[in-house]
């Protein structure tokens, strides 16, 4: 590598490395379901494998690459496979990737209108693609793509706080259910709120936030003399895919003057399937909304959304004016992303969700969500007509939780909560499977979210009945 010391390799070089990283992630996707979903490794066995001091000479560069092959991808959780059925799946796509891959060669800067209105243009066309789907107004409305969920959370909540309480926050209240996703509770701190200006509103049967306790939670912080300012409603709770009363909600904060802030990071894309629209009524009601296209809009990591009903609240919120930014502000239509969120230096995230959408359609899209919760229904079908098992709560927007629980075995609650635990942990260490557990009714359940559109009832069937196999094990 003559040119090293520019940090560059030759043409031909860059051509062979390019074609064997391409080989790799084509092979990955081709041969993806033949592999074990699961690694396992600990500190001490990855120190042993990895931990160097920073080399001072070059080494050759296929070497370096067949390393990271061999050494470092098999030591990551498959999460587009198809029997990755734990936390959130990550079921990207190979158009996607690539496009990725374009954004980052050509290290775009996504910030700022000068820097590329073409990337700028893209944001605000995919961002019009998602207002429309989602029913918020497109003239009017606007948005920004962030890193995840727990970004697009925060933004939002700090755009609430501004447009609600203005530099006073000190009696500010904010409302969210049991079920609400942890990045809330986290943007929450990171905003400076302390402990007694969050209200965490118990959930009913269905695990979804009680309407009369959130009402009783606003009149009782009213008459102390405090200040309600935002409710977060969860569309798609991690937990069980639950969706919160979302109308009943609306109406509380309209009367209220209430932020509404809604947290669909999991499940507002179901609003692409019949079923998922049904679910997610009044979702265009909200001041915010939450998405995460890297969940179930099958984008790689990193990609969440926030949408606004007005693009003036983020501009309002987030401007600020550096005298070396002052020779590229444009016109007020050439929207600089770094005005309407956190980050200034911004990949071109909206590239990826433009090239896919465009060269599958969006009907595609439609199709693949309407599968997967179609799936979860099956499953849950499956699960009813077997003597072993227990549905602790239904298919919803592609996630059900269930547990082991023979009929006329008569397990204590006890007994039951150490074998669901020890069914988990034998799947997850045989790598068969990611399937872990969580916890609903003070019961220790297994959860599957089945938002991978190549995850099929037979792979559901295998892995039910691998968990049977080791209930016999343990009982």
């Amino acid at each position: 590598m003559n040119n090293s010391h520019k940090l560059q390799l030759t043409k031909e070089e860059m051509k062979q490395y390019g074609y064997q990283v391409i080989d790799t992630i084509v092979a990955h996707f081709d041969t993806e379901n033949t592999k074990k979903p699961v690694a396992s490794a600990s500190r001490e066995e990855m120190d042993l494998l990895f931990k160097t001091e920073a080399p001072q000479e070059a080494t050759n560069y296929k070497d370096v690459l067949d390393f990271v092959t061999e050494k470092v991808l098999p030591n990551s959780n498959i999460v587009t496979h198809p029997k990755s059925y734990s936390f959130v799946p990550g079921p990207s796509n190979f158009v996607s990737v690539m496009a990725d891959t374009l954004a980052t060669g050509f290290n775009i800067f996504s910030g700022g209108w000068a820097a590329s209105p073409a990337a700028a243009e893209l944001e605000i066309v995919t961002m019009n693609w998602l207002l429309k789907l989602f029913k918020f107004p497109t003239k009017k409305g606007g948005g920004i793509f962030t890193s995840g969920g727990s970004m697009a959370n925060l933004t939002a909540l700090v755009t609430a706080r501004r447009q609600r309480c203005g530099d006073d926050f000190a009696k500010a209240i904010i409302y969210l259910s049991d079920q609400a996703h942890s990045s809330n509770i986290k943007a929450i701190r990171v905003l400076g709120f302390k402990k007694e200006q969050i209200r965490i509103i118990p959930t009913d049967i269905e695990f979804k936030m009680a309407i009369n306790k959130l009402k009783n939670a606003i009149a009782k912080d009213r008459l102390e003399g405090l200040q309600p300012f935002c409710i977060i409603a969860s569309a798609g709770t991690t937990n069980t895919g639950t969706v919160d009363p979302l109308n009943e909600i609306a109406k509380i904060c309209k009367v209220e003057k209430l932020w509404f802030h809604i947290d669909g990071a999991y499940g507002a894309a179901a609003i692409l399937s019949k079923k998922g629209s049904q679910e997610l009524k009044g979702i265009e009601k909200a001041d915010s909304l939450a998405i995460d296209p890297h969940k179930w809009l099958y984008q790689p990591y990193e990609m969440g959304c926030l949408l606004v009903r007005n693009h003036k609240w983020l501009s309002q919120t987030f401007t600020e004016k550096p005298e070396y930014l002052r020779d590229i502000e444009g016109n007020t239509s050439e929207i600089n992303f770094y005005d309407h969120g956190i980050q200034l230096t911004r990949r071109f995230r909206a590239l990826k969700f433009y090239m896919s959408m465009k060269t599958f359609g969006l009907n595609a899209f439609k199709k693949a969500v309407s599968y997967s919760i179609d799936l979860a229904e099956e499953v849950e079908a499956h699960l009813r007509k077997s003597p072993n098992w227990e549905v602790v709560s239904p298919a919803t927007l592609a996630v059900i939780n269930f547990r082991y629980n023979p009929i006329g075995k008569n397990y204590s609650e006890k007994r039951l909560d150490a074998i669901n635990q020890e069914i988990s942990k034998k799947v997850v260490s045989s790598r068969e499977a990611l399937l872990v557990t969580t916890i609903l009714q003070k019961q220790i359940v297994l959860r599957m979210c089945l938002i991978n559109p190549r995850t099929t009832i037979l792979d559901v069937k295998d892995t039910i009945k691998t968990c049977e196999n080791f209930a016999k094990e343990i009982v």
